[in-house]
């Protein structure tokens, strides 16, 4: 059996929310033309990417650069492409540390696609190219990092027909399958400039040990 408390524009609200719940009142309010309930947000597009890093210990040679400079692209790729996006704009800086005595050095170098594209081996390229450009023999680096920007929505940008630079075919495709098996948890596919010394990487002696996400860090009861 139904039992009908309320018409269909004149409801008893205080009757609803007395023997119901307030959300039942509102919702019927809203059904009533008064706004009531705030709509949640998708959250926002970011405009610029960035990742970076200190090292955890100075760097001196440009290979050891390069490496970093390899992950941090690649990661930035990774997160343009879960927003749905590609960029034009790529920015990479170096610096040496802010304190001290040692000689200081900082730059950056920006680069612009033809192009929008969210392929990690074009970001990666870019990056290269200007690390190269503002590369200085004889310092001690402590940071590196890779700027996104000038966005675009995946699909919906539009290529430059005199443009000599075209995406590579099937780029969209591979970068999928790429973030596939890399967050399915059976491997890991990494590019080759990243290298696998990466003595460069943050001091982790602090670290507070992961007994919830790291199963060899499990204390063990003897």
């Amino acid at each position: 059996m139904v039992f009908y408390i309320i018409g269909p524009r004149t409801p008893n609200t205080n009757l609803i929310r007395k023997n119901f719940s307030v959300i039942l009142e509102r919702t019927v309010r809203e059904l009533n033309g008064e706004s009531c309930i705030e709509l949640g947000e998708v959250p926002p597009v970011k405009q610029q990417i960035v990742c970076s890093k200190s090292f955890g210990q100075r760097i001196t040679e440009l290979e050891d650069i390069q490496h970093a400079v390899v992950m941090y692209a690649t990661r930035a790729a990774e997160k343009l492409r879960e927003q749905g996006s590609k960029c034009r704009h790529i920015s990479i800086f170096i610096a040496t540390g802010r304190y001290g005595h040692e000689p200081q050095y900082a730059n950056t170098a920006s680069l612009i696609s033809e192009y929008p594209t969210s392929d990690t081996r074009d970001i990666i390229n870019f990056a290269m190219r200007g690390l190269d450009s503002i590369w200085r023999q004889g310092y001690r680096y402590a940071k590196a990092g890779i700027m996104l920007g000038d966005f675009y929505q995946s699909g919906v940008a539009q290529l430059d027909m005199f443009s000599e630079q075209l995406p590579r075919a099937n780029a969209d495709e591979l970068m999928a399958a790429l973030d596939k098996i890399n967050k399915s948890g059976l491997g890991k596919i990494w590019f080759a400039g990243q290298g696998t010394d990466n003595s460069w990487l943050m001091k982790r002696e602090m670290l507070l040990p992961r007994y919830t996400t790291c199963l060899a860090e499990l204390p063990v009861v003897k």
